[in-house]
Order: C-alpha cells, then sequence, then structure tokens
C-alpha cells in the first residue's frame, strides 16, 4: 500500500489575537483568528481552511467522475458554506454545504442530468476530505444543472 505524507511548517509568534504563517510545498499564507470570533482577521483562518480542503476534494472528486462517466463538454463551478457555531465559548463546524453548478454546453438529456445528481451525491461520500469529517460536519451537496 503506497502512503502519501504531506508536511506544513507553522510558525506562531506569540499568543491567542498574533498572526502566524503557514507553508507547504505549495501554499505559503498568513493566518490569524478571523474578526467573527475577535482576532485580527489577517490572512486565512482554521475554518477557511478546512473549507477550503473540504471543496476543492469535492470538486476534483466530482470532476473526475463525470469525466469518467463520458460526460464532455460541460463547465464546474461552485459556492460552498461552512457554518460554525459558538455557543459558551465552544466552537464547533456544524455543517459544509456545497453548491456544484455543471453548465452543459449541448443541451441536457434527462439520462444525463440524473447521472449528474447521483455523481454529485457520490462525490460527497467518495471525497477524501468528506470521509475525514464523517460524524464530525455534515456535508450536503446541492446540485444546479444549466444548459449553455
Amino acid at each position: 500500500m503506497a502512503k502519501h505524507v504531506f508536511y506544513l511548517n507553522a510558525h506562531w509568534p506569540g499568543g491567542r489575537n498574533n498572526i502566524g504563517t503557514i507553508e507547504t510545498q505549495n501554499l505559503k499564507t498568513k493566518v490569524s483568528i478571523p474578526p467573527e470570533m475577535d482576532g485580527p482577521g489577517i490572512g486565512t483562518n482554521p475554518d477557511e481552511m478546512l473549507l477550503g480542503a473540504a471543496a476543492t476534494c469535492y470538486i476534483i472528486t466530482l470532476a473526475a467522475m463525470i469525466e469518467r462517466s463520458k460526460i464532455d463538454n460541460i463547465n464546474l463551478t461552485m459556492e460552498s458554506e461552512g457554518y460554525v457555531d459558538v455557543t459558551n465559548g465552544v466552537i464547533t463546524y456544524q455543517k459544509i454545504i456545497h453548491r456544484p453548478v455543471v453548465t452543459i454546453k449541448h443541451g441536457t438529456s434527462k439520462n444525463i442530468s440524473t447521472l449528474l445528481q447521483k455523481l454529485a451525491i457520490k462525490a460527497e461520500h467518495s471525497c477524501m476530505i468528506s470521509r475525514a469529517l464523517k460524524g464530525n460536519v455534515e456535508i450536503e451537496a446541492i446540485l444546479t444543472i444549466e444548459n449553455g
């Protein structure tokens, strides 16, 4: 079995409201607590990064499934939302909603629409990040199909 190891270097120069940095092979950014949680809001934050990981994993998984299904001439875009609850000082990442939009450039048959709906749900369950979050964060995908 092949294993992949990903590395991240982090630096945090002090207390809660400081600004740190993270660096991976392909990403280097400042990080801090978001203003919604009384932080400085410089760079990104763990909540956005979790949403970004879930969204990129999902959209890549969905695109691969669509390609394997021999559906071509599409354009795929997506917006995602992450819902975080703060109750009595306890922060809980509750839910992620992905809203993929598949634009078919050559008219959409009912069969293709049905298949795309199935793939949108399957991608949600197949994505590595979705599987890692399962049981802790609810993830939902709401697909829209457009004719281009």
